[in-house]
């Protein structure tokens, strides 16, 4: 057999090949450690897409760096959403405002800016039960936390219960002080329940905490000329009621709920 022949039969030895590059192990090693999740993630991705384009290695750093600040970015708005505690998903752009034509889409659009909330300046939305009221409270709310500003939702009856048992704890000046932090205060179901003199005069107190310094944000059913059934001190009512609309925000929902037109419309749908 002749040497030629051997070698034909016999296939070339082939090195096997390692199951991953020791390199993007220990990149993907010091992203976990240096807490890089998107930079970790996407690295392979980006660094095909650099060796195909034939990219620079700044622009391949610049690349894998602006994926870190986006992703780093879009946690921070989830993790302010979050943090205001909204009862549920509300956003202004589902707003309804062709079932509303009481409330503007200018003055709605105006909102999701974040300048009223840096002047400090309240807002006041007044109108019956289902007109949107809640629905734009949360919208504006949202919208502010993904502005990158802290925001806290709640209702004024919850509001008063906590302030009233950190009272009695002795815990009112802690309270009062996290409050006074947040930059969009969310006041929720404002005048649905009275007050006595005690709860007025404990929401009195967050309301000048956050006078022309924190921006707050109501939602009521009652017109301003019913506030002082509200509460049993007609003074502080006076001067709460001062407070929340120096400078405000008026937008005001109307008397006809578009829960019950939808439920009307999807009525008629369902006979026909």
């Amino acid at each position: 057999m002749s040497p030629t022949a051997t070698a034909k039969q016999v296939p070339p030895t082939r090195m096997p090949l390692p199951e991953s590059d020791p390199e993007d192990t220990l990149i993907d090693e010091a992203c976990r450690d240096l807490r890089l999740p998107a930079f970790r993630e996407r690295f392979m991705e980006l660094s095909a897409t650099a060796r195909r384009e034939q990219s620079s290695y700044k622009q391949f750093l610049l690349d894998l760096l602006q994926v870190e600040r986006a992703d780093r970015e879009v946690r921070r708005q989830q993790r302010l959403v979050r943090s205001a505690r909204f009862p549920r998903p509300k956003r202004l752009e589902d707003f309804d405002f062709d079932r509303n034509p009481n409330v503007l889409p200018e003055t709605v659009g105006d909102l999701k800016s974040t300048s009223w909330v840096r002047e400090g300046r309240p807002l006041v939305l007044i109108g019956d039960s289902g007109t949107g009221k809640s629905h734009l409270l949360i919208g504006v709310g949202t919208a502010i936390a993904e502005a990158g500003m802290s925001v806290r939702y709640t209702t004024t009856s919850a509001l008063v219960n906590e302030l009233a048992e950190a009272d009695a704890a002795r815990r009112l000046s802690s309270v009062i002080a996290r409050y006074s932090k947040v930059d969009l205060l969310c006041l929720d179901e404002f005048g649905y329940l009275n007050l006595d003199k005690k709860g007025a005069r404990l929401l009195f107190q967050i309301f000048t905490e956050r006078e022309e310094c924190k921006a707050t944000a109501v939602a009521t059913n009652s017109p301003f000329a019913e506030w002082d059934k509200i509460f049993a001190d007609p003074r502080l009512c006076a001067a709460i009621a001062d407070r929340i609309t120096f400078r405000c925000t008026l937008i005001q929902t109307g008397t006809e709920s578009y829960r019950f037109q939808a439920t009307e419309s999807e009525r008629h749908n369902t006979a026909r």
